[in-house]
């Protein structure tokens, strides 16, 4: 595993535990999908997604505020000197699986219907 996969990983965990310890959305959760980060680890790209999706822009707010505070935390809890600079985006995969599994299951639907009716 790279030095850069090691780290993806490592503030994924990190980053999901001050999520649930600090972001308080009513009646919302905040999953963490992805982190990408640059090859020189200076940036990270972090996929969220937030159901409702109705809170994503809340939850994004939420976490750009947090965002140093979060490095900081990161740092005093791991060995790592520097946190890549995060960036916070939306990622609607799961909600965009869901409507094709809806939209497979409709169309089964009619399958069966037009071969009981045959």
């Amino acid at each position: 595993m790279s030095r850069t996969e090691q780290i993806n990983e490592l503030l994924m965990a990190e980053l999901a535990n001050l999520i649930a310890q600090h972001i308080n959305l009513e009646h919302g959760l905040i999953t963490i999908a992805y982190v990408d980060c640059s090859p020189d680890l200076r940036q990270a790209k972090i996929g969220v997604s937030v159901l409702p999706e109705k809170f994503t822009g809340t939850a994004l707010k939420e976490l750009n505020q947090h965002s140093r505070a979060f490095s900081q935390a990161i740092i005093k809890k791991t060995r790592l000197r520097q946190v890549p600079k995060l960036h916070w985006t939306a990622d609607f995969t799961e909600a965009k699986a869901a409507e094709i599994e809806r939209i497979l299951r409709e169309d089964q639907e009619e399958i069966d219907k037009a071969k009981e009716q045959s």
